[in-house]
């Protein structure tokens, strides 16, 4: 069902005090999630000293994190479709902000897990919510298409902004840093309650995919354990490789339950439809190139060239900044080009942001060596980041908008834990132990380096598939189940 503030988003520039107010509120909750990643990261070194956490449990304040979000998306996108996307994402929102109170106050390590794991598992269910609430909200168009800018614009500034705060932050607590999106989650929580249409929940007549949100969420939540769990477990190891295959047998009951159910978790015939599955591919190498190269980069100035946590922060902040500044700009060029080329264009940045960062020393100009990077890399995620968005959700009917969400995300995450833990065994596959001299580590990072171009160029090259020689409309129709249907739609997907 279309929500009813639709009809007051037909003119991109005669938004309602109200509907500007729902976006905000979309929007505090993604910039949240951004910022809460990025801060957790810098805050490790003194968790762990209080705490009296080992380097093997301290990874999981943000692994247990990565394990909620990337397991319950699924399952998190399809309950906004089918108990109403305004009631899941206040809900989801409210746990979010008891959550963030309860880390702050812990005095345990599997306590504040837990915790890490609670967020998680809220970002899962606020995440594709608050983008389907968005797609029906906003009419398909210029319109969605400034929305979504917006949206994403602001999940790049929390990132950028939770580096800083961090290192700010850590100097007086690391609980600060747990406790500060508390306060943001309830005064959005409250302008939520007033603002934010209700929605009508799905007519569901085949009842609900019970088996299949229990297989698709165990699927889910094993493969980002074992992926997580990877590297120090050993990836040859018999524990590594059951794992892998339960995930396999699990998924497979999945596809084989989604394809008989009348009402299945996740339509699988979303995926004939080439631009969308573009759009997931695209997210699983962007985000996860992303994601390794921060981790090597983030080493580097830190443990390499001993910068402070600070500074660190702010070496990353012009990729940022360029990103918030240039959000007003990329939904026009979206309009114009069309999200198959902008994605194209954003790769190829991607890439050479990359390339270029293969060039540093011991010894580095942040003006010539590091600072070209980050600007290119800022532009890469300002143009790649709304397109990919974009190209999911458009041509989806609103039934269906959070189940695309949800999928969408769930590329995202898995694709970080994937090619993160890849990039850090390569990484430990290339060290020479404890005892190595700075150039011998610094020589250990570039092989991850290089697998981080090459997960760029692997998405640029998918991507590349979606850019015809004529300039044609950009629609993306995912395919019905029947048939009948898909084979009635099926010249109208083929135009990319």
């Amino acid at each position: 069902m279309t929500s009813p503030l639709t009809a007051a988003s037909a003119s991109p520039e005669r938004w309602s005090p109200r509907l500007w107010g729902t976006l905000l509120v979309l929007c505090a909750a993604m910039f949240l999630d951004a910022l809460d990643v990025s801060m957790v990261g810098v805050a490790l070194p003194s968790i762990g000293s209080e705490l009296n956490l080992s380097t093997s449990t301290l990874q999981w304040v943000v692994s247990g994190y990565i394990l909620g979000y990337g397991g319950l998306l699924l399952l998190g996108g399809r309950a906004a479709d089918l108990l109403g996307r305004r009631r899941v994402f206040l809900i989801a929102l409210a746990v979010f902000a008891l959550a963030s109170l309860l880390g702050g106050f812990v005095d345990s390590g599997p306590l504040l897990i837990a915790s890490r794991f609670i967020k998680g598992l809220s970002a899962a269910f606020t995440a594709p919510a608050g983008l389907s609430i968005i797609t029906t909200t906003f009419a398909e168009g210029p319109v969605r298409n400034r929305a979504l800018t917006i949206y994403t614009t602001c999940a790049a500034t929390g990132f950028s902004m939770g580096l800083v705060l961090s290192g700010l932050l850590t100097e007086a607590s690391w609980r600060l840093t747990m406790l500060l999106p508390a306060p943001i989650a309830v005064i959005a929580l409250i302008a939520g309650l007033k603002l934010i249409p209700r929605s009508a929940r799905e007519k569901n007549a085949g009842g609900y995919d019970v088996p299949g949100a229990v297989t698709g969420t165990a699927a889910m939540l094993l493969l980002v354990f074992t992926v997580v769990e990877a590297p120090e477990a050993g990836w040859a190891s018999a524990r590594t490789l059951l794992s892998f295959l339960a995930a396999a047998v699990l998924l497979a009951v999945f596809v084989r339950i989604e394809l008989r159910t009348a009402s299945p978790l996740i339509r699988l015939g979303v995926l004939r439809s080439g631009p969308q599955l573009r759009a997931q591919i695209g997210a699983m190498t962007f985000f996860g190139g992303y994601v390794s190269f921060q981790f090597l980069a983030t080493q580097y100035f830190q443990t390499l060239l001993g910068w402070s946590a600070l500074e660190t922060a702010l070496a990353f902040l012009p990729a940022g900044a360029l990103v918030a500044l240039s959000s007003t700009k990329v939904g026009s060029v979206i309009d114009r080009f069309g999200t198959p080329r902008v994605i194209v264009a954003g790769f190829v940045l991607l890439v050479a942001s990359y390339v270029l960062f293969l060039r540093v020393s011991l010894t580095p100009s942040y003006a010539s060596m590091v600072l070209p990077s980050m600007i290119l890399l800022g532009f890469a995620c300002a143009l790649v980041f709304p397109s990919l968005n974009i190209q999911a959700t458009n041509g989806v009917d609103d039934d269906e908008q959070g189940m695309v969400s949800g999928l969408l995300n769930t590329s995202i995450q898995v694709g970080g834990a994937i090619f993160l833990a890849v990039v850090t065994a390569v990484i430990t596959a290339a060290s020479h132990g404890a005892d190595a001299s700075p150039q011998a580590v610094l020589d250990s990072y570039r092989p991850g380096l290089i697998v981080v171009t090459a997960i760029a160029v692997a998405g640029l090259l998918i991507t590349l598939t979606g850019v015809r020689t004529r300039r044609t409309r950009e629609t993306v129709v995912v395919a019905k189940s029947q048939p009948q249907e898909a084979a009635e739609r099926e010249p109208v997907a083929a135009r990319d």
